[in-house]
């Protein structure tokens, strides 16, 4: 499932007791606001927005602030809203979720994401998919598994996602339907390094993109934002045509399959192998992208980018510490590599990444945690804040 309730930051280029300080800040703001506030009015916010009282089957809402800090961004304010269901509040059901999250940054940009994953009555519907609008800056390293890890191009524009999956049910955990891709950007600049000078790719003009296609989903996890134990696996191929609206001609085969085994009864060890392979003229924004908070943690989203990736990562998880009700940890590796088609892959080529997170029982009767991961790369370490696991 692509989950975004978005915090991501980067830090390689801030004096390192910035980012000392930064990272403090942000594990206690992340970890210590559920148990602050005993009296007044704080007491009651907390509780209407944290606590975890809805009972078993009903549903629930929370929400909650962000804060974040990027260099091409200045600090970002935001404010995330979860809301949990089950169909017909029956706990037979799996749960159901969708995350929200709109943010303003101190340099004018904002945003506002939504992600679902809506079962229907008995589980016999499954609405998969991803809402995004943003102005907000994206950086570009260029095309290709070698590319510069200096002086990025500055894309600025704004962007337009809107990407469903209506999936039937045909035998348990084995769903297939439709899916439509709607992708727009617009307002577009492209600002040179003074170093480098990059070629423009295709879409940093502005570009409408619409594809048309069909998913396979096999799914038997309860919990989509913390799995302790099943499978799930996707492929789905689109095609992006003029005649359905789309500026480019291209199509893309995407895969992505994970499985979650409990070592005991805390611990989980996950695995994800992902993938997406393109053929035609893929606009730069829709080429695969290796890197960000689900994926290659530690590398910008799009540091690397061409028209075919493999990815792979595992995971522990300790939910929670054997000795604390609330508090566990994370230790993840992952490797990936692009290419302009899959018969290029190259092992020289192949990128690696790795890091450690805390987590926070943000909502006990759900089982579900705050993450805070931080990954490591090559260029340096990022920081990432969500509610939900990775994958």
């Amino acid at each position: 499932m692509e989950q975004f309730s978005y915090i991501c930051f980067t830090i390689d280029a801030m004096p390192i007791l910035q980012r000392l300080l930064l990272l403090f800040f942000i594990c206690f703001f992340a970890l210590t606001v559920p148990v602050i506030g005993q009296d007044g009015w704080v007491k009651r916010f907390i509780q209407k927005t944290i606590s975890d009282t809805t009972a078993p089957g009903k549903p629930s809402f929370r929400f909650y602030p962000t804060l974040a800090y990027a260099p091409e961004t200045g600090f970002e304010f935001g404010l995330s809203s979860l809301v949990l269901f089950q169909a017909k509040n029956d706990t037979l059901n799996r749960l159901s979720e969708v995350q929200a999250f709109g943010f303003v940054t101190v340099k004018g940009q904002y945003g506002l994401w939504i992600d679902n994953a809506i079962y229907g009555d008995r589980d016999n519907w499954f609405f998969l998919g991803r809402t995004r609008f943003q102005k907000f800056p994206l950086l570009y390293y260029g095309i290709g598994p070698e590319t510069p890890g200096k002086e990025p191009a500055l894309i600025d524009a704004n962007y337009l996602l809107f990407r469903q999956r209506v999936l039937r049910k045909i035998i348990p955990n084995f769903f297939i339907g439709p899916e439509l891709d709607y992708q727009q950007l617009y307002n577009t600049s492209f600002e040179q390094p003074e170093g480098h000078l990059y070629e423009k790719p295709l879409g940093t003009d502005g570009t409408i993109n619409v594809g048309l296609g069909a998913a396979v989903v096999f799914d038997n996890r309860h919990n989509v934002l913390n799995v302790r134990k099943g499978f799930f696996g996707e492929i789905s191929f689109l095609k992006y045509h003029p005649g359905i609206g789309s500026e480019y001609t291209f199509h893309g085969i995407n895969l992505d399959v994970r499985s979650y085994h409990p070592t005991n009864q805390r611990n989980v060890l996950a695995w994800q192998v992902y993938g997406n392979f393109y053929s035609g003229n893929s606009p730069f924004n829709q080429l695969a992208l290796m890197g960000g908070e689900m994926i290659m943690r530690g590398y910008y989203s799009g540091r690397y980018r061409d028209k075919s990736m493999i990815a792979a990562q595992v995971e522990h998880r300790w939910l929670p510490f054997g000795f604390s009700k609330r508090f566990g940890a994370v230790a993840f590796l992952g490797a990936a590599v692009v290419a302009p088609k899959i018969s290029e892959f190259a092992t020289k080529h192949i990128r690696t990444s790795g890091g450690i997170g805390l987590r926070y029982l943000l909502f006990p009767r759900r089982d579900i945690y705050l993450r805070l991961d931080v990954g490591f790369s090559e260029d340096g370490p990022n920081i990432y804040l969500f509610t939900g696991e990775a994958f």
